[in-house]
């Protein structure tokens, strides 16, 4: 990566919010939280054309907006609305591998119906981060002429929306899912069986995300698989799914292509920012990347992935 795409736009839409975490390092308060921020903050390491549209309370604190404006993001779509930002508190077991919900305050969030200004409408990669299936439909409707359109889902959705879901997944390009939803939503145990069944519903590609098994992309050319970095200190798996996405896009952005290299590369790349995510609580693991840090990291999955010189 020798330097951000300056012609290729992105844009995210989702929430922007408030966390509490608590887990085996402690409980952290109203620390920056959000699909759409992990998303854009990721993004932005590969394109200088970083949009996202969401809502906040007056209640937000005015440093994570300033955070968000120094990775170049156009905050133009954050609207700030009178009332309680959202507000999400999670528990992590010991072990990170499990989380609970412990209250969630939806609070302006609630209220939340994204309406695109015209300078976002020509955005050429959209992502759907996780809010209301319809919701996520009338948003792929407003972009003009997107050159791809991925999404991502929850349990909730697939359970309680999912007349709505699959009319918005014929409007997606790439939908971005964990293991334990692809079942779900597909009703197949097995991930290669459950992803040609997503695939049947609209979207030309599957990613199935599995956390610390990493990832794998089923599309149109055939199967890719990413591993996981293994990591020596994860502090904060929250975030890492849109982290990927962010990086997964804003690498597509970068190169200005969607064919199957550029795809591949894409899942490194979303690999990578998720690696970094975790690492610290919050978007810390992104703050103060380096073009140099995400090419050690790219070339260290190459790396850990390289065969092709191995015979029988």
């Amino acid at each position: 990566m020798n330097g951000r795409s300056q012609n290729r736009s992105v844009l995210a839409v989702g929430s922007v919010a408030l966390d509490d975490i608590d887990g085996p390092f402690g409980l952290q308060r109203d620390i920056l939280g959000g699909s759409a921020s992990f998303f854009a903050t990721a993004a932005s390491y590969f394109t200088d054309r970083v949009a996202l549209v969401a809502v906040i309370g007056d209640d937000f604190p005015e440093e994570h907006v300033e955070f968000l404006a120094s990775r170049g993001i156009d905050l133009t779509g954050l609207q700030r609305e009178g009332g309680d930002s959202f507000h999400w508190y999670g528990k992590y077991s010991d072990d990170l591998t499990s989380r609970t919900t412990l209250d969630t305050k939806l609070g302006v969030f609630a209220d939340f119906r994204p309406r695109l200004a015209d300078v976002h409408r020509d955005a050429e990669f959209l992502f759907l981060g996780n809010i209301e299936p319809s919701l996520q439909a009338s948003v792929a409707e407003q972009v003009a002429a997107p050159r791809l359109i991925a999404a991502d889902t929850m349990n909730l959705w697939i359970e309680h929306h999912a007349d709505a879901l699959r009319r918005t997944l014929g409007k997606v390009d790439v939908l971005l899912i964990n293991d334990e939803e692809a079942r779900q939503l597909s009703g197949a145990h097995n991930l290669a069986l459950a992803a040609n069944a997503i695939r049947a519903m609209g979207p030309r590609a599957v990613v199935i995300k599995r956390g610390d098994a990493g990832a794998y992309l089923f599309h149109e050319d055939g199967t890719f698989a990413v591993p996981a970095l293994p990591i020596e200190e994860v502090r904060d798996p929250t975030g890492a799914g849109d982290s990927f996405a962010g990086g997964f896009m804003g690498y597509l952005a970068y190169a200005g292509a969607t064919d199957d290299d550029a795809v591949r590369g894409a899942m490194i790349a979303g690999s990578v920012m998720a690696s970094y995510c975790v690492e610290q609580f919050s978007l810390d693991g992104l703050r103060n990347l380096t073009a140099e840090m995400i090419e050690e990291r790219f070339a260290a999955f190459q790396a850990l992935m390289r065969c092709d010189h191995i015979r029988l």
